[in-house]
């Protein structure tokens, strides 16, 4: 998963980061919330940590920006200082999924993210998914379109059911990316592209199979199910 941290301690994002990356995710680090907001425009998260007390804003604040003007329902974790019951009040109430107090503890912290992750994306990888016409086989890492199997490379088979299993939502080019090849900033985006063309192709998605993947400019891509238009 894509985890963004804003804090103003860096100490405390390097903390929070060596944690989530511990657990399997990339995790972005911002010590100001209009570094992250600005980010926010054109990058996509599953997670967003929020700190309360910032050098440019409050951590409200963001939070209810991001549920104005951000279209995915991302979870959002508060960690801060601040621990009256009239803080989780307005801090739930601004728009966050969960509350935690700092000093940060390192259980507690990897267990509330597993947690809010595991609500926000309820989807067992040890099972086969089958969405419509395609079926995900995990054990054999291979797709079948109509019970005939659909040959692809690895990356390939990451990327289709990573697609798959994010249906509608708007998801940027480095989240993809970094879904696809890991931690590596240098990827070419004709490298994404050309994944993504080679998809369409193998997959046949269109309209006709209920499938259409869209490049939204400036941003990345979004995969949806779309009815198949009706023949007389």
């Amino acid at each position: 998963m894509r985890i963004a941290a804003l804090d103003d301690d860096a100490l405390q994002l390097d903390l929070f980061r060596q944690v989530t990356e511990a657990m399997g995710h990339v995790c972005h680090t911002y010590l100001t919330g209009a570094e992250l907001l600005r980010n926010l425009r054109r990058q996509t998260y599953d997670l967003l940590i929020v700190d309360w007390h910032l050098p440019d804003t409050t951590g409200p604040e963001v939070v209810r920006w991001v549920r104005k003007n951000v279209e995915a329902q991302l979870p959002i974790l508060y960690v801060t200082n601040r621990q009256e019951e009239r803080d989780i009040v307005e801090g739930l109430g601004s728009g966050a999924d969960d509350f935690m107090v700092k000093p940060v503890r390192i259980g507690e912290l990897t267990a509330r993210v597993s947690a809010l992750l595991r609500r926000a994306y309820p989807v067992d990888t040890a099972v086969a998914q089958v969405f419509g016409r395609y079926q995900f086989l995990p054990e054999t890492r291979s797709i079948e379109m109509d019970g005939v199997p659909v040959e692809l490379k690895n990356r390939e088979y990451e990327l289709a059911l990573f697609l798959f299993q994010n249906m509608g939502r708007l998801l940027s080019r480095d989240h993809l990316k970094e879904i696809v090849w890991g931690q590596v900033t240098d990827v070419m985006s004709r490298s994404l592209d050309t994944h993504i063309s080679r998809l369409r192709m193998l997959l046949d998605l269109r309209p006709a199979n209920g499938f259409v993947v869209t490049a939204i400019y400036g941003v990345g891509y979004r995969f949806e199910a779309v009815e198949a238009p009706h023949t007389d």
